[in-house]
């Protein structure tokens, strides 16, 4: 059985801003339709196969993966027809950008939107210090991902520090922003895998239950995230069909570290090449 740690439960303090900027809380508001606390939540081992498919054309539920990763929006019926199949599932959402496709883009504060995402048109950085508007949002989401059936979320989008957001967000303010996430994923009995920023592992590592990776081999730092493996997690590694990665050494180098690798078109659509494709 896991405990939530006492620090966990402990209000979230005030957040230094530059001098130029009010200060926020990071303090969320009591949700007063919380569900009931979840003593357990599904640990994903090192070795699962995976699929990730986040566009909007039919899932393919006849797949013979472990692990399917899919949007939140994806329909219930999926999700239980893969779960009747021993598929166990994660669900997307984006915590740290806004995407005006979404049917609640609407109700997002303009304060919360920062800079435009490079290389993604429609998205905007959130300023996730600002925990007191952004946590009732972010909390229907993994609503919905508990209700839809999901075992998992993936939070994408958590390393907003080191990019041009718009906002002074600090690795602290990062920090905190993810713990928050993990409290309010486990309390819905939903494990959660950190998305990326490799520089958070060692913070992240005892109370995340598994990694997602991108390109981490084409751009050298799946290492990083090797803690997750050493701890018995998951990780759940895509590497993309438009960059020069060697694949096949991706593959080599996943089956000796225990990470499960496959290509990936850069849209995430329903194709998908496994290592066990690869001559």
């Amino acid at each position: 059985m896991k405990i939530l740690s006492v620090w966990l439960l402990i209000p979230l303090l005030l957040s230094a801003c530059s001098p130029d900027q009010a200060v926020v809380t990071l303090a969320a508001p009591v949700n007063p339709n919380a569900p009931d606390t979840v003593a357990y939540w599904w640990n994903p081992a090192p070795g699962f196969s995976w699929q990730w498919q986040l566009d909007s054309a039919e899932v393919d539920a006849s797949q013979t993966v472990d692990v399917i990763d899919l949007d939140y929006e994806t329909d219930p019926v999926v999700i239980a027809t893969l779960k009747e199949k021993g598929i166990h599932t994660i669900c997307y959402i984006s915590v740290g950008s806004w995407e005006d496709w979404r049917p609640d883009a609407d109700q997002f504060p303009e304060e919360l939107l920062g800079k435009r995402y490079r290389g993604w048109p429609g998205e905007r950085w959130l300023d996730i210090r600002r925990l007191d508007l952004l946590a009732p949002l972010l909390r229907a989401r993994l609503d919905q991902c508990q209700q839809r059936g999901f075992d998992a979320v993936e939070p994408d989008n958590m390393d907003i520090f080191s990019n041009a957001s718009g906002f002074p967000i600090t690795y602290t303010e990062q920090l905190t922003f993810a713990r928050w996430l993990a409290q309010e994923a486990h309390t819905r009995g939903l494990a959660i895998g950190q998305k990326n920023a490799p520089e958070m592992t060692a913070d992240l590592v005892d109370l995340f239950d598994f990694a997602t990776s991108e390109d981490c081999f084409a751009q050298g730092w799946c290492e990083e995230l090797v803690p997750y493996i050493d701890a018995g997690k998951a990780v759940f590694a895509a590497e993309y069909t438009d960059t020069d990665v060697d694949f096949a050494a991706a593959c080599l180098w996943g089956a000796a570290a225990d990470f499960s690798f496959i290509l990936k078109n850069r849209d995430l659509d329903a194709w998908m090449q496994p290592c066990t494709d690869v001559p």
